[in-house]
């Protein structure tokens, strides 16, 4: 993957991503593959083809959605896998991907895409199942594979993209904020050679007024060359990463607490009112997660709520002693955000 597109931001690199398939295959002589196929409570960006690819319907009600872009199920056993395993689900959920393409015929169908992770819908990690059979199903039926690495790309995940965690090999790879550190605004698509060129063998009308700008190149190339010299890849992966989960995975001793996820420096954890069921909440979705939020920021941690799933997003610079005070926090945040639930008889399964 030795080309790239440049764009400012990881929304309108998704927007290059959507055009690049549609204009590849036109060269291929394939124009009528137009379809990209995406997933509900995925996130690419909130322009409107980065909004439609995106599956959240709240995005979606505010503008439209362009043509030819269908979704499929997420791969998140905790709130929809039932009385799967994770890993039935996750094959499961993969195979709605050939089910689709099938049903779409795949001679209109592009594209799939997908984060590594879903971030932004909740750090939703995939079952160990999931995405072999997403890359078995891609390479079967000849579509091109898109990673959206906006978030988990450059450390992320204890390697420099998700896609190495994993074992993804895609065609594209949507790049943004990771790649300056959000200091400037840049993004781009990283292409296969194989995409690349055959989109240089003919022409492609496009591109943006502050692609590859020169600040925005200066600042992210500086903060690539720290990463590399300081070791920060390394230090999530065989330092932080190892400490946090440990830490991480005993949240599930909290009454409240039913999953707790992490992968590299990304996480999230379940809240529910019965751990053995996996239960909502009776109250409206949101209400004990926005509930819980408020008492992380009281207690002075950023700790964000998707619906009642709490997420993280540490610095790939943290140490175990702020790990350790992150925790500490943690537990006081929800253990009051608990007393308070069952002061008011809010603790109560749907």
């Amino acid at each position: 993957m030795n080309r790239v597109f440049f764009a400012g931001s990881g929304s309108e690199a998704n927007d290059t991503n959507i055009r690049m398939v549609r204009r590849y295959w036109d060269i291929m002589g394939q124009p009528e593959k137009r379809i990209i196929i995406a997933r509900k409570n995925g996130y690419h960006g909130s322009t409107i083809g980065g909004g439609s690819l995106g599956g959240m319907s709240g995005i979606h009600k505010h503008g439209g959605l362009l043509s030819g872009i269908v979704h499929i199920g997420q791969p998140d056993w905790w709130s929809e896998g039932g009385d799967h395993t994770p890993e039935a689900f996750g094959l499961a959920r993969a195979q709605e991907l050939e089910a689709m393409i099938k049903q779409l015929g795949v001679e209109n169908v592009a594209a799939f895409i997908g984060e590594p992770v879903q971030g932004a819908g909740g750090v939703i990690v995939p079952p160990a199942t999931y995405w072999p059979e997403i890359q078995r199903i891609c390479d079967k039926y000849g579509i091109l594979l898109i990673a959206d690495e906006v978030i988990t790309g450059f450390g992320r995940t204890g390697n420099w993209f998700g896609s190495e965690t994993f074992g993804i090999r895609p065609h594209i790879m949507t790049i943004a904020k990771g790649l300056s550190s959000g200091y400037q605004p840049i993004g781009g698509s990283i292409v296969h050679d194989s995409v690349a060129e055959v989109l240089a063998s003919d022409e492609f009308n496009h591109g943006y007024t502050y692609s590859g700008h020169p600040v925005a190149a200066a600042v992210a190339l500086e903060n690539l060359r720290i990463i590399q010299e300081d070791g920060l890849i390394e230090h999530v992966r065989n330092v932080a990463h190892p400490y946090l989960k440990e830490r991480w995975d005993a949240l599930t001793d909290h009454p409240m607490v039913g999953e707790a996820k992490l992968v590299g420096l990304m996480g999230s954890i379940a809240l529910t009112p019965n751990k053995a069921t996996r239960a909502k909440f009776a109250s409206e979705a949101g209400t004990v997660g926005y509930r819980t939020r408020e008492r992380c920021f009281a207690n002075d941690l950023i700790m964000r709520h998707v619906g009642d799933r709490m997420i993280i997003s540490p610095p790939l610079v943290i140490t175990p002693a702020e790990i350790d005070i992150l925790i500490e926090r943690a537990k006081k945040s929800l253990d009051e955000s608990y007393a308070s639930l069952k002061a008011d008889g809010l603790f109560v399964a749907a």
